[in-house]
C-alpha cells in the first residue's frame, strides 16, 4: 500500500511540475480523444443522420467553447480580477429582454420570417451594441471598486428582468412558447448556416485577439503601466470591449444564456496551465472550454442517462465558485 500511494504521489507530482506548453499538449490530446467519443459511441441505426446530428453539437460545443473563453479571458484581463465576466454584468439578462422585445414587436410569425440567420445577425448585432455600451460606461470610471461594478451590474440585469417580465405577461401563448424555446440554453438550437457564420466570425476575432497576445501581457499589468509602457490604453479597451461583446453576442445567440460557464472555464484555466502569458492562456481557456463542454456532455449521457442538461449543471457549479470567490474575495 505505502509503495501505491508513493507511485500516485510521484506521478501527479511529475504532472504538476509539467511545463505550461505539455499541459496544453496532454489538454489538446484529451480533447481529439473525447471528441471521438462523442462521434463513435453507440452508434447504429441510421449512422449518416446521427453523425450529421452529433457533428452539428459538437461544433456548436467547440464554437462556445471558443467566444465564451476567450471573451471570459479578455474581460478579466481588462478589469484585472478573476471574479467579474461579461455575464454576469447583465448580458444574459439583456438577451432574454432582446428576445422578448423581438417577439413583442415582431410575434412569431414575424420572427420566423426573418428566417435563422437573420434572427442570428439582428440578435447578435443588437448584443453587440447595447453590451458595448454597457461595459464601456462601466468601466470608464476611474477608481470604480469590485463591489461598486457588481451593483451596477446586478441592478441592470434585475432592470432587464423586469422589463422583460412585464412584456412576457401581455404575449399571447403562442408567442410566450415560441419565446421560452429562445431563451433556454441548448447545444442543438442552431442550424448548419449559423454555425457557418458564426465559425468565419469567431475565427477572426480569435486571430486578432491572438495578434494582440504581447499587448494583453502589457494591459494586464494596468492602465498606468501600460500607459507608461507606450499602450494606447483608451483605444486598446475600446476595441478589446467590442471583440469581447461581439463573441459573448455570437456565444449567447448560438446557445442561449449561460451565466457562469466562462468563469468557471478560465478559474480552472489559470490553476491547470500554471502560466500568466496571454500566449498560453488563450488556448489553455479554449481547450479546457472543449474539455469541460465535451466530457460533461458525455457523462450525461453515457453515465447519467440524460438525467439532466448540461446548462443547468455547468450553470450550478458555476455559480457555486462564483460564491466561493466572492466569500474568499471579502476574507481579504
Amino acid at each position: 500500500m505505502r509503495t501505491e500511494t508513493s507511485l500516485f504521489q510521484g506521478g501527479f507530482l511529475a504532472v504538476t511540475q509539467w511545463s505550461p506548453a505539455r499541459r496544453l499538449s496532454a489538454l489538446a490530446v484529451l480533447v481529439v480523444v473525447l471528441m471521438t467519443l462523442f462521434m463513435t459511441l453507440g452508434l447504429e441505426g441510421n449512422i449518416a443522420y446521427i453523425l450529421k446530428h452529433r457533428l452539428q453539437i459538437l461544433s456548436t460545443m467547440v464554437l462556445v467553447a471558443f467566444a465564451t473563453g476567450i471573451s471570459t479571458l479578455l474581460f478579466q484581463t481588462l478589469t484585472r480580477n478573476r471574479i467579474l465576466t461579461p455575464s454576469v454584468m447583465g448580458l444574459e439578462s439583456l438577451f432574454v429582454l432582446l428576445q422578448t422585445l423581438l417577439v413583442f414587436s415582431l410575434n412569431s410569425g414575424g420572427l420566423s420570417g426573418l428566417g435563422s440567420v437573420g434572427r442570428f445577425l439582428v440578435e447578435t448585432a443588437l448584443l453587440v451594441v447595447f453590451a458595448t455600451w454597457l461595459y464601456r460606461w462601466l468601466l470608464s470610471g476611474a477608481g470604480l471598486d469590485l463591489h461598486r461594478v457588481l451593483l451596477i451590474g446586478l441592478v441592470c440585469g434585475t432592470l432587464f428582468r423586469s422589463t422583460s417580465g412585464l412584456l412576457q405577461r401581455v404575449l399571447s401563448p403562442g408567442e410566450f412558447a415560441v419565446l421560452q424555446s429562445r431563451i433556454f440554453a441548448t447545444f442543438t438550437r442552431a442550424d448548419s448556416d449559423v454555425l457557418m457564420i458564426s465559425a468565419c466570425l469567431i475565427a477572426a476575432v480569435s486571430y486578432l485577439v491572438w495578434r494582440l497576445r504581447h499587448q494583453l501581457d502589457v494591459i494586464a499589468l494596468g492602465a498606468d503601466t501600460a500607459t507608461a509602457l507606450g499602450l494606447n490604453w483608451r483605444r486598446y479597451v475600446t476595441g478589446l470591449l467590442l471583440l469581447v461583446a461581439l463573441l459573448v453576442a455570437i456565444s449567447t445567440a448560438l446557445v442561449g444564456p449561460m451565466t457562469f460557464l466562462g468563469l468557471l472555464i478560465v478559474n480552472l484555466t489559470y490553476p491547470l496551465i500554471g502560466a500568466w502569458r496571454h500566449s498560453q492562456l488563450l488556448p489553455g481557456v479554449v481547450l479546457i472550454g472543449m474539455v469541460t463542454l465535451i466530457g460533461g456532455q458525455l457523462v450525461l449521457e453515457r453515465l447519467l442517462g440524460m438525467a439532466g442538461t448540461l446548462s443547468v449543471v455547468i450553470e450550478f457549479i458555476g455559480g457555486a465558485l462564483f460564491i466561493w470567490l466572492l466569500l474568499k474575495k471579502a476574507t481579504k
